[in-house]
């Protein structure tokens, strides 16, 4: 492999863009082996693309535009002053071709047995052992930038998220309290709650305009932080998009358009996951919180939330302020500002 070895460590700048609606960056490309790192000035990778699987849009033609294979919406750009980053990629893409197997011909028997096998593992083992694989290898960093991603999408049907300058701290506040990252209080679009990957938290601006206890807000919060224990939202990304998005999200870094929209679709519009009270009551103890107002939110009469009103983990115990009544009157404004 005396091409993989001799440009191991060339370096270029280009012009990356990750979709079409967003503006394009200057970034640092550096090449591997099998992959073509994109970073910023910090040396951060912002994404992994394989050569195996790299295109070139225009051959012949300058600036040089690559995306990565089936997603031409995802461009990297670079000038004709970096002919020898182009001509590595060129060079790299063709040894990677001449190192593949070219297996000559095979009794029918053995092929059939072989694709027997193959295609066993391809539909019961690897789907499960990608998406596993990429859960646990996914950096924090990436989890939010894909939740800011989703949340984005979901503001084409909610509206933008409302923000105060004088609710903001409040809102930190019930985040820092419930042990939660980052909450977002939106004007529609979610029914109540919703988990995004990444440690964010959505809530309807009705669970705080229309309640007078911050402990209904907090609970919402709670039960999300339920749910993302029970199943964390990237892996409910990656059910509900298919095995192609894991194998995307750990070839490339990043997702689709097409992928974001199918999410948000479906998770807007199902119901949220239901979780055993045992498992609710365990997260509000933790977080010292009662569930008695949340309950009472969810049905009025109590009947089907008789569980969380009996068992309330704070009952007969003092209990500690969710929100000073000024945080929560700014909190209750947010949307009104």
């Amino acid at each position: 492999m005396t091409a993989l070895k001799q440009y191991q460590r060339i370096e270029a700048t280009g012009l990356w863009r990750p979709s079409p609606d967003e503006q394009r960056r200057e970034v640092v490309v550096s090449i591997g082996e099998a992959t073509l790192t994109i970073s910023d000035f910090n040396d951060r990778a912002l994404t992994h693309w394989s050569l195996a699987a790299l295109e070139r849009q225009n051959p012949g033609a300058y600036p040089a535009i690559f995306n990565p294979d089936g997603d031409p919406d995802e461009t990297l750009e670079l000038a004709e002053s970096e002919t020898t980053m182009i001509e590595a990629i060129d060079r790299l893409q063709r040894a990677i071709d001449r190192s593949r197997p070219h297996p000559g011909r095979l009794r029918w028997l053995s092929v059939g047995g072989v694709v027997v096998a193959v295609l066993a593992v391809l539909l019961l083992w690897l789907p499960g052992a990608l998406q596993s694989h990429v859960v646990s290898v996914v950096p924090a960093v990436k989890r939010q930038e894909i939740g800011d991603t989703v949340l984005r999408r979901i503001e084409r049907v909610s509206g933008q998220a409302c923000s105060s300058r004088d609710a903001q701290a409040s809102l930190d506040r019930l985040a820092k309290r419930t042990g939660v990252r980052q909450i977002i209080i939106l004007p529609a679009g979610v029914q109540a709650s919703l988990s995004l990957p990444g440690g964010t938290v959505l809530l309807n601006r009705s669970l705080v305009e229309d309640h007078e206890d911050p402990a209904v807000a907090a609970g919402f919060v709670i039960a999300e932080r339920a749910r993302a224990e029970q199943e964390d939202p990237l892996v409910d990304l990656l059910d509900r998009t298919g095995p192609a998005t894991a194998f995307r999200l750990l070839t490339t870094g990043g997702l689709t358009s097409d992928i974001v929209d199918s999410y948000t679709e479906q998770v807007l519009s199902d119901p949220r996951p239901s979780v055993s009270d045992s498992e609710l009551l365990a997260v509000f103890a933790q977080a010292a919180l009662p569930s008695t107002p949340y309950a009472y939110a969810r049905d009025i009469t109590g009947e089907t939330v008789l569980g969380l009103i009996e068992a309330d983990p704070m009952a007969g115990r003092t209990l500690e302020q969710v929100l000073p009544d000024r945080d929560w009157v700014r909190l209750q404004n947010i949307c009104g500002e």
